[in-house]
């Protein structure tokens, strides 16, 4: 099964402590959310990867962030199960291509779908999806490339999800509104799985 259709939302996830990486997974999977990226913005990054790999076999873990080959090799090594790229390179995608696990390359252009599309690949991440033109961008976009689909991050709230996911390019979306950074800190991941329960019944 496609990445795009394991979950109407993944969430996107900052670690700045890694003590909160496994029970938020747990949340998160307990809510219906079982797809996880963890971004490669911080130094608990991969070591939370490894920890959620490990200790929650249900959550289907990734990262995110992913710019460079060496961002490759760490990712998987620490246990990801697919890759997530804020924008593409040719070195990059040679290097996504060669990685053996699903990916979702970063596209904000009709020039950068297509360049991808034609090495093969339909399933990208649409970024800065509303700051890149949103809901009419990815309307304009079905038109000349109807197989390419999306997963829309950048900007997505639990009101605009549906309209998002209402479009026929649209697999599934990327949000950070799941796991709120006073959530994390104060430990309350009660209210994880509650915001998790909300975005699995979008679809």
């Amino acid at each position: 099964m496609s990445l795009l259709d394991l979950a109407p939302v993944v969430p996107v996830v900052v670690i700045d402590d890694l003590e909160t990486a496994v029970p938020m997974a747990r949340a998160l999977v307990a809510g219906g959310l079982p797809v996880i990226e963890v971004t490669l913005r911080t130094a608990p990054a991969l070591e939370a990867v490894a920890r959620i790999a490990a200790e929650v076999p249900d959550a289907v873990i990734g990262t995110g962030t992913v710019r460079t080959a060496d961002d490759v090799t760490a990712s998987i090594k620490a246990g990801a199960k697919f890759l997530v790229s804020p924008g593409t390179t040719p070195a990059l995608t040679t290097a996504l291509l060669a990685s053996g696990v699903p990916f979702l390359p970063g596209a904000a252009t009709a020039s950068e779908v297509l360049a991808l599309a034609e090495q093969g690949i339909t399933e990208m991440k649409f970024f800065p999806a509303e700051a890149a033109g949103g809901l009419p961008y990815l309307k304009a976009l079905s038109g000349p490339v109807p197989e390419v689909r999306f997963c829309p991050t950048g900007g997505i709230r639990l009101e605009t999800a549906p309209a998002y996911l209402a479009l026929p390019n649209v697999g599934c979306v990327g949000g950070t509104w799941l796991t709120p950074a006073d959530a994390l800190a104060s430990r309350d991941f009660a209210r994880v799985e509650k915001l998790a329960a909300q975005a699995a019944a979008l679809r």
